[in-house]
């Protein structure tokens, strides 16, 4: 028996007797808002958050653990700890917009200015250590520091061991533009002036967390991305137990599009680019909406055709910043989400 049978077995454990519709939805009183899960890292996943906190009182954040950069990569070599940085952003984004929310996210995001060892570490990144140090379990330790925070949602780590995350490059050494390289590291992954092919984690096989497992499983929608392809979004999909979760829950899935391709990772990238080296590392995997700015797609008719392959219907809407900036407007993103939930939901709007 296959380990990917095994844990299917599991999961179909999990969500038994939840009912054709899973169970969890169908007592739902008409008017409650979705369970929404989002996975992702970095500025992308805070800028989801910072929307979908907006529309939903219920909503779980998995996070990325592959950072191995700044102030998250230092703490992680020295003290074998998870990189802390992606989720103190997500952190951070579920902060609400009061002055306590909006205080206590500049904290966390400060960073030291020094000559000293605490140059450019963030208070956030220490603050979430020395909990795990303290009570021995992450997942108890970001609930804590959810709650000082008052975090409009729960942060969770997709995987309960660091990864690291390795790409084949085309190109890496500009000195050699047709040869394929391993490249090894996230930070160096996000800034390769190659060609990214694809992605792997180490370990191959990483544990899930299970309460991010569970979180999947219990929802009525999953958010993937917006966020750096290969080493923020990518990742997800390479934690076996977690696509498991991804390809048997009862949840709507939403794959959100960037606005424009990140130099280094996907210069150069259409949005059907995007779609086709995600297949490449998922192949089962369903979705059911792909979100796009409708100013960052030029070719609607193939990214149309690109989506089908997942069995996903494509929606466009203005979710940029009018400043011409590459950033989502938290109000237009979150109009844009709360349009999908309610127009490709099972149970008729949520509020």
């Amino acid at each position: 028996m296959t380990g990917r049978t095994l844990r299917l077995r599991r999961l179909r454990r999990l969500t038994s007797g939840r009912g054709e519709d899973g169970g969890a939805r169908t007592g739902r009183r008409r008017g409650a808002t979705p369970k929404v899960v989002a996975l992702g890292g970095g500025q992308g996943l805070s800028a989801s958050l910072t929307a979908l906190r907006r529309i939903t009182g219920d909503l779980t954040a998995v996070v990325t653990v592959a950072d191995d950069g700044g102030s998250s990569g230092r703490l992680r070599e020295e003290l074998g700890v998870l990189p802390p940085g992606d989720l103190r952003k997500a952190l951070a984004a579920l902060c609400g917009d009061d002055d306590w929310g909006q205080t206590w996210a500049r904290v966390i995001q400060h960073r030291f200015q020094s000559a000293g060892d605490l140059h450019e570490h963030a208070v956030g990144n220490l603050l979430i250590v020395a909990l795990w140090e303290q009570l021995g379990d992450p997942v108890q330790a970001l609930d804590l520091v959810g709650k000082l925070l008052g975090a409009q949602g729960r942060v969770l780590p997709m995987s309960a061991v660091p990864l690291e995350l390795q790409a084949l490059v085309k190109g890496h050494d500009p000195a050699r533009p047709e040869d394929v390289d391993t490249v090894r590291g996230q930070a160096t992954v996000a800034l390769t002036p190659g060609e990214v092919l694809s992605v792997q984690v180490v370990p191959s096989d990483p544990p899930a967390v299970p309460e991010a497992v569970a979180a999947v499983l219990d929802a009525d929608w999953v958010v993937l991305g917006p966020g750096s392809w290969f080493s923020s979004v990518i990742p997800h999909l390479l934690v076996p137990e977690l696509l498991d979760a991804l390809m048997v829950t009862k949840a709507r899935r939403v794959l959100s599009l960037n606005l424009a391709p990140q130099p280094g990772e996907t210069e150069g990238f259409s949005p059907q680019r995007h779609l086709e080296v995600l297949a490449r590392h998922a192949p089962k995997l369903a979705l059911d909406v792909v979100l796009a700015d409708e100013a960052a797609v030029p070719d609607r008719e193939s990214l149309a055709d690109a989506a089908k392959r997942f069995g996903a219907a494509v929606e466009l809407a203005p979710v940029a910043r009018q400043d011409g900036s590459p950033k989502h407007d938290p109000e237009l993103l979150a109009a844009a989400y709360d349009r999908i939930f309610r127009m490709h939901g099972r149970i008729g709007p949520w509020r």
